[in-house]
């Protein structure tokens, strides 16, 4: 039972991790330093699915699954809602490639209205770098 909780978080962790790296960007607006816990997230999330590498946590869930003398992802809640999120049916290597520039897209949209936000606010408080302060 622990063995089969412990997958059931990894994949949980998992569906977290693949959501923080394609909306994680987002945060951003909220607290500007997480833009640099996002940006490595985001950039290895992307390139695990571009490249075609297993993510880490994939093989440890597997082998909690099978520590806990299960076969597949069936039995329970979370499985039968998150594996298809995580894992979805017909993902092919151009499907993943598509997936990882989804991700690289979304969050370029993403940043790129982020220092547009940043950029308005600079010129209206006059500190921005064309701010003419001073100037007679």
């Amino acid at each position: 039972m622990i063995w089969s909780l412990a997958a059931d978080l990894v994949l949980v962790v998992h569906g977290l991790f693949i959501l923080y790296a394609v909306l994680g960007g987002l945060l951003g607006f909220w607290r500007r330093w997480l833009i640099w816990l996002h940006l490595p997230a985001m950039a290895w999330a992307a390139l695990v699915v571009i490249m075609g590498w297993p993510c880490p946590l994939t093989p440890l869930e597997i082998h909690l699954r099978e520590l806990a003398g299960e076969a597949g992802y069936s039995g329970s809640f979370l499985e039968h809602y998150l594996i298809q999120l995580i894992y979805p049916p017909g993902l092919t290597r151009p499907v993943q490639i598509l997936l990882g520039l989804g991700v690289l897209a979304i969050n370029l949209l993403i940043y790129g209205l982020f220092w547009r936000k940043r950029g308005r606010a600079k010129g209206a408080s006059g500190t921005g770098r064309f701010s003419h302060r001073g100037s007679s």
